[in-house]
């Protein structure tokens, strides 16, 4: 039996079998909402749901940008829940690391695919399913790297700058049933970011005014104050959650 408070509200997240997407699940679930979460892998997925509690939380394993899967998920939320009140999109991919000169374009069509795409694709289904009737709010995982220039990510950067535009576009034409809000974290520490800072934590820390990188409970509190009554008059927003990194990228330091 589940020691949480019941809140009877019900969110989907994506990308949510470890990382900032089970940190997210995690707040939510923490506050007494129930999830649905998706990954690519049915045993962490099983694993995930076990931890957040069977009572509370669902899986379903697919590929985000899947329409297929897309649809599935929603199917059987609205099924075992009977409502979608919150989209947590976080599934996203990062597969080339070089210069946007030597940028193969069939990786770049499969990150936008996998990044921005799938995100619509969930907020189609979500809106068409619950939302548009109920009302409701949404939630993109974007990045730092889609507010600045991020050098050898450019792929990602660009899907991520396409989120925050995303979101935007969302928050337009989805008032005043549904907010659509973005969160653009700096480095996290998860699994997916474990090539920019492991061998080298205590460095890549030390350039953060808060001496220390994030972990996924400082996305998921953010993600959970978005998706609250508590930011029922903030839409169209991108919160970057960085550690004050940005506050040292000052001209002349």
């Amino acid at each position: 039996m589940s020691t949480h408070p019941d809140s009877g509200r019900v969110a989907i997240v994506t990308g949510a079998s470890r990382g900032i997407g089970y940190g997210i699940a995690q707040a939510l679930v923490a506050r007494g909402d129930r999830v649905v979460i998706t990954g690519r892998n049915e045993e962490p997925l099983k694993e995930a749901v076990e931890r957040l509690g069977a009572d509370r939380a669902l899986g379903v394993a697919g590929k985000a940008h899947d329409e297929a899967h897309q649809a599935e998920v929603v199917e059987r939320t609205m099924e075992a829940f009977g409502r979608v009140d919150y989209l947590a999109n976080n599934a996203g991919t990062n597969p080339v690391f070089g210069p946007l000169a030597e940028l193969d374009l069939g990786v770049a069509r499969k990150v936008f695919e996998t990044n921005v795409l799938s995100a619509l694709g969930f907020a189609q289904q979500t809106h068409r399913a619950w939302m548009k009737e109920n009302g409701g709010a949404i939630v993109n995982i974007a990045s730092v790297a889609g507010v600045s220039a991020s050098p050898l990510v450019g792929a990602y950067g660009m899907s991520k700058a396409a989120m925050v535009n995303l979101t935007l576009q969302l928050a337009a034409e989805m008032a005043p049933g549904v907010r659509a809000n973005a969160i653009a974290p700096a480095v996290v520490k998860t699994k997916f970011a474990a090539v920019l800072y492991e061998g080298r934590e205590e460095q890549a820390a030390a350039a953060y005014p808060l001496g220390r990188l994030g972990v996924p409970e400082d996305i998921g509190g953010a993600a959970a104050f978005l998706l609250s009554d508590a930011a029922a008059w903030i839409t169209g927003q991108t919160l970057v959650v960085d550690g004050g990194i940005f506050l040292t990228a000052s001209v002349g330091g």
